[in-house]
């Protein structure tokens, strides 16, 4: 596969930082000219993750992009169960009263109240199709959701003959919140395809007041290239007005051939995205058997794949002509081997766990619990793995008005928590 061994030279973590997510040859220049101090520290650093590596023979861009140390959170919670019976939830998203829209895969939308009180689905959803991945999926407020009550979703929308693809809708959240109103869907990737796979759908407004919108590569070999073709949406990142044009500014809206809603490309198929504080844009992309990414997201950036990636197919084999790193493409900030299988991802934020202030929060659905990593300097500098006793897939984690984070599992019989300071700490 033409892989690159590990650069062990000298790297300083404080020297990377405005290497973030520059090409594999940017940052090995980079790396020749720092001092060698830092090698003892990673070297003496026990990585979080003992496992064998799913492709052993594969080695890391640069010192810290994999394994990072293991990590003790010193926050004390406690974890309630709002409600339970939940059919296999897709999102969780506070509303500013405290309670919590979900999603769930097989096409209701609901409210869970803040003590744990279910609603009745609400009416007025488009036809969706529900198949292997497919689903209603995703779902974000307005910016402006106080005064106007408008929500956005995502969800797999039938397309006749054609197949099937990701759509993105809006509507106005009725004064009883039973019904929605003015409902449109507002942006129809493409193309459609006869696939159940794949779909990504994460939304995320930005500073800018624009809406990103995460689209997978619909996974099958056939149309798993189209993440590097220009004039498909599949397996890239969006930015679109809030209307679904495409944001005026956008980085190939006057290249010929490119679709005009394309932000960034080369993503396999990302459930993950969240803005940390500074307004960067991160996403969590879920690649193949041992390939699972983090990567820091700049418009107009290529991420890779199916050319540029680490892991293999989960047949065992190669991921056909790739290479884990190649000049003019972006590597990951960090990487799993074996894999957690991401979907979900929140930069906490809040006053109430201060320790946690700027760790991003990622949902692992293959080893069911909540991973936190702790970035520092635009660099992975610790994980820890928090919830398996629970033995859940997690897939959204989301924080609240209150500070709290609120997470749901993907299961038949799915469950929202609640994770809030313990009592008398």
């Amino acid at each position: 596969m033409n892989r690159r061994p590990l650069v062990v030279t000298a790297i300083l973590l404080a020297g990377l930082t405005a290497a973030c997510n520059q090409s594999g040859q940017e940052q090995r220049d980079q790396a020749q000219n720092t001092e060698t101090s830092s090698i003892a520290d990673q070297i003496n650093r026990a990585p979080l993750e003992t496992r064998e590596a799913n492709v052993p023979g594969q080695r890391p861009t640069f010192a810290g992009q994999t394994r990072a140390k293991g990590v003790k959170s010193t926050a004390a919670f406690e974890v309630t169960v709002l409600a339970k019976g939940l059919k296999n939830p897709w999102a969780v998203e506070p509303l500013p009263t405290g309670d919590l829209l979900i999603t769930e895969k097989p096409g209701m939308l609901r409210i869970v109240s803040a003590t744990g009180k279910v609603g009745e689905p609400i009416k007025g959803l488009p036809e969706i199709y529900v198949s292997g991945q497919g689903g209603l999926l995703d779902v974000a407020l307005s910016p402006n959701f106080k005064t106007d009550q408008t929500i956005y979703w995502s969800f797999s929308e039938p397309r006749g003959d054609k197949g099937n693809a990701t759509s993105v809708a809006k509507g106005v959240l009725s004064a009883d919140r039973r019904s929605l109103s003015q409902v449109k869907v507002i942006f129809r990737a493409l193309p459609a395809y006869d696939g159940d796979m794949h779909y990504g759908s994460r939304l995320a407004f930005g500073p800018d007041g624009m809406l990103y919108v995460s689209l997978g590569e619909r996974s099958d070999k056939e149309i798993r290239p189209q993440a590097q073709q220009m004039n498909s949406h599949m397996g890239k990142t969006l930015r679109i007005t809030p209307d679904g044009k495409p944001a005026p500014d956008n980085p190939f809206i006057k290249q010929a051939g490119a679709l005009p809603e394309i932000w960034t490309v080369g993503q396999r198929n990302v459930q993950a995205t969240a803005f940390d504080a500074q307004g960067q844009l991160w996403s969590v992309d879920m690649g193949p058997q041992g390939g699972d990414e983090l990567n820091r997201l700049e418009g107009g950036k290529n991420y890779g794949w199916p050319l540029v990636t680490f892991g293999e197919e989960y047949s065992g084999e190669p991921v056909p002509n790739s290479v884990t790193t190649k000049q003019g493409f972006v590597d990951p900030v960090y990487y799993w081997d074996p894999v957690i299988a991401p979907s979900g991802a929140q930069f906490y934020t809040g006053a109430a766990f201060p320790a946690w202030r700027g760790n991003l929060f990622v949902g692992a659905l293959k080893d069911r619990e909540l991973v936190r990593l702790q970035i520092e300097n635009g660099r992975v500098t610790g994980e820890e793995r928090l919830l398996s006793d629970r033995k859940q897939r997690v897939r959204d984690v989301k924080q609240g008005p209150d500070g709290a984070l609120y997470v749901v599992t993907d299961e038949a019989d799915g469950e929202l928590w609640k994770i809030a300071p313990q009592a008398g700490s």
